[in-house]
C-alpha cells in the first residue's frame, strides 16, 4: 500500500489535527520520499515509518510536537540536519538498520537539544572503534545509545514508565480517598499526649491521697494505742488502791481481834 493511502486509512474519519500517533510501517514510499504527511498534523507526538524504503527526509513536514520518531530498516544515509529544523522537540530517534556509516552523518543531530535516546544498531557506524564512546562524546545531550547508557544500564521501556506513572497516580488517589484527613494524625497524637498527662496527674493526686489516708490511719492507731495504755494504767492504779484498802481493812480487823482478846483476859 502506498503511504498516502495508508495515512488516509489511519485517520479513521479523524481530522489530521486531532491525531497524536501515526503508524505507517511497511507501506511503500514513492521514490523514497514521504507523501501524504503535511503540516496539518499539528498534534502528532509519535510517528513510525519503519521499513517503508525511505531514503530522504527532505519532504518531512514541520511537526513541532513530535517526541518519538521511528525510522528503522530504511535506506537513509544522510540529510539528518532536517530533523532539527522540522522536529526540534524529539526525545527519541530510531535509525537502526539504515545506511549510516560515519560520525559526520550523526553530527547533524547535535542540534536536537532534547534528544535523550538514539538507536543506531545494525548500521555500519556501529563497527567503528570506540563507537559508543565517540557517540556519547559527540552527542552529549543523549542518555541512551542503542538501549543502554554509558554505564550499560538498560533504558526503561516507555510503556512501562507510563504504566508505573499511572499506578503511582492511582495509589496516591487511593491514599487520598482512604487515608485520614490532613492533620488528623497530629491531632490524634496531641490527644493521646493530653490523655497521658491527665493520667499522670490523676496518678500523682491519687498517690498523695493514699499517703494522706495512710498517715491519718497511722495517727489514729497511735492515738488509740495511747488511749489503751492510759486505760491500762488507770485500771492498774485502781487495783493497787483496792489492794491497799483491803490491806488496811485486814490490819484493822487484826487489831480489833487483839483488842477483844485482851479484854477477855482482864
Amino acid at each position: 500500500m502506498e503511504m498516502k493511502k495508508r495515512i488516509n486509512l489511519e485517520l479513521r474519519d479523524r481530522a489530521p489535527e486531532e491525531v497524536t500517533e501515526l503508524v505507517l510501517d511497511n507501506c511503500l514510499c514513492v521514490n523514497g520520499e514521504i507523501e501524504g504527511l503535511n503540516d496539518t498534523f499539528k498534534k502528532l507526538e509519535f510517528l513510525s515509518m519503519a521499513n517503508v524504503e525511505l531514503s530522504s527526509l527532505a519532504r518531512l513536514p514541520s511537526l513541532n510536537k513530535l517526541r518519538k520518531l521511528e525510522l528503522s530498516d530504511n535506506i537513509i544515509s544522510g540529510g539528518l540536519e532536517v530533523l532539527a529544523e522540522k522536529c526540534p522537540n524529539l526525545t527519541y530517534l530510531n535509525l537502526s538498520g539504515n545506511k549510516i556509516k560515519d560520525l559526520s552523518t550523526v553530527e547533524a543531530l547535535q542540534n536536537l537539544k532534547n534528544l535523550k535516546s538514539l538507536d543506531l544498531f545494525n548500521c555500519e557506524i556501529t563497527n567503528l572503534e570506540d563507537y559508543r564512546e565517540s557517540i556519547f562524546e559527540l552527542l552529549q545531550q543523549i542518555t541512551y545509545l542503542d538501549g543502554f547508557d554509558q554505564e550499560d544500564n538498560e533504558a526503561p521501556d516507555s510503556e512501562e514508565e507510563d504504566d508505573e506513572d499511572g499506578d503511582e497516580d492511582d495509589e496516591e488517589e487511593e491514599e487520598d480517598e482512604a487515608g485520614p484527613p490532613e492533620g488528623y494524625e497530629e491531632e490524634e497524637e496531641e490527644e493521646e499526649e493530653d490523655e497521658d498527662e491527665d493520667e499522670d496527674e490523676a496518678g500523682s493526686e491519687l498517690g498523695e491521697g493514699e499517703e494522706e489516708v495512710g498517715l491519718s490511719y497511722l495517727m489514729k492507731e497511735e492515738i488509740q494505742d495511747e488511749e489503751d495504755d492510759d486505760d491500762y494504767v488507770e485500771e492498774g492504779e485502781e487495783e493497787e488502791e483496792e489492794e491497799e484498802e483491803e490491806g488496811l481493812r485486814g490490819e484493822k480487823r487484826k487489831r480489833d481481834a487483839e483488842d477483844d482478846g485482851e479484854e477477855e483476859d482482864d
